[in-house]
């Protein structure tokens, strides 16, 4: 599985309409309205390296209302579990 995380800038009046047409896209799993410079990030979950082009590319960046996309491609998950035993000392 691919994960990539797209933060998003769209015409602010349709924040919410953006949010929702990206939502229903194939392969989108979570958008999140988000403070920051973006205003939306989507959560990317693919097969295959080529079907992001068809995700993104193809369908997420001609949402009407999406200004700019900038796409981030995780390397690696780590599960709550994970994390908790990566930053534990060691104490019961």
């Amino acid at each position: 599985m691919i994960t990539a995380i797209v933060l998003i800038t769209c015409d602010v009046a349709r924040i919410p309409e953006v949010a929702q047409e990206i939502a229903a896209l194939p392969g989108v799993t979570e958008v999140y309205s988000v403070t920051g410079e973006a205003d939306l990030v989507a959560m990317v979950r693919v097969r295959e390296h080529e079907q992001l082009a068809d995700v993104i590319a193809d369908r997420l960046s001609k949402v009407e209302g999406v200004v700019a996309t900038s796409t981030h491609i995780a390397f690696r998950t780590y599960s709550s579990h994970d994390l908790e035993a990566a930053f534990s000392l060691g104490l019961d």
